[in-house]
């Protein structure tokens, strides 16, 4: 095998897995919690097209960032607050908030179609970049990327030592019982859910600042629900779900680099091939029951209200 093909494959696999993480690690956040979001594709579309709409107009990808992450937020304040304010069903809601963020994003995005902004820069260590092979591999990406990964480490460590991880899992485990302890239940819940949105934000502003530096409607192409699919097949663990987004990213860069490959397979075979595999790996591990209700939380989809 050619090996610069292998690493622009490898590359490719970890850009398109940076927008799983991020937008599967909010969810995995807020799952923990007890709270089913199912608007992660509708926050990711606001986040994609606020975010390249800030940067084409000001020239700063940074503010361009800040601002999906804050679009993403204000999405998920609206699910907060009609789910644990108004008690509202949280699939339902969840739903109705992916396609009001559909509508929403093509709406906003009308004047966009067909600009472009430079892209995300990668980064460039002195040396490390240069090492062949392991240099375009390990040193040669943009900080989101790299951020992506201690964004992984962060949430793992915060979830399994510190006391706000405590917190969360008790109450995704028995609101009831932590209310009773003296723990602000819809509090933390509405932390949770508005971290979520904006990491799904920011996910989607990588899509068009990075990825593919221009606004296309519908341009998440179902991410956001893949992203949902890698929390349940990581049984809700962080370095599950970093091993999900690569696995998906890279069978959805596999389509590009099929023919580079000898694959003699349809370009329509490829194209599925990332919704096929969560499909499958998703029945898999559903077989099992105790593997999916290993780190379930208890109350995940159960709405609080506190007496």
């Amino acid at each position: 095998m050619n090996p610069e093909l292998l690493i622009a494959f490898l590359a490719s696999t970890a850009g398109a897995a940076t927008p799983l993480i991020m937008a599967s690690m909010g969810e995995l956040v807020t799952e923990r919690s007890g709270v089913l979001n199912l608007g992660i594709e509708g926050m990711m579309l606001v986040g994609a097209v606020v975010g390249f709409a800030v940067t084409l107009g000001t020239g700063q990808i940074t503010l361009g960032l800040l601002a999906a992450m804050l679009a993403g937020l204000g999405m998920a304040l609206i699910f907060a607050f009609l789910v644990l304010t108004l008690q509202t069903n949280q699939v339902a809601t969840g739903l109705a908030l992916t396609l009001f963020g559909i509508g929403l994003s093509a709406f906003l995005g009308r004047g966009l179609v067909g600009q472009t902004v430079d892209p995300l820069p990668h980064l460039h260590f002195p040396l490390l970049s240069d090492i062949p092979f392991v240099g375009p591999l390990l040193f040669r990406f943009d900080s989101m990327v790299y951020a992506s990964l201690l964004l992984v480490a962060a949430i793992a460590w915060m979830l399994a030592r510190s006391r706000l991880g405590l917190m969360i899992r008790a109450v995704g485990e028995s609101p009831d019982s932590a209310h009773a302890i003296g723990f602000h239940v819809i509090g933390l819940r509405y932390g949770t859910v508005m971290f979520g949105g904006a990491m799904a934000g920011l996910g989607g502003a990588y899509l068009s600042l990075a990825l593919t530096p221009m606004w296309v409607e519908g341009m998440t192409a179902g991410r956001g629900w893949i992203a949902l699919a890698q929390v349940v097949f990581a049984t809700w663990k962080p370095r599950g779900v970093m091993l999900g987004a690569y696995l998906f990213g890279g069978v959805t860069v596999l389509q590009f680099h099929g023919q580079g490959f000898g694959l003699a397979v349809p370009s329509e075979f490829l194209s599925m091939l990332p919704y096929l595999a969560t499909i499958v790996v998703l029945v898999i591990i559903c077989r099992n029951p105790q593997t999916i209700l290993l780190n379930k939380p208890m109350s995940l989809g159960q709405n609080f209200r506190a007496d």
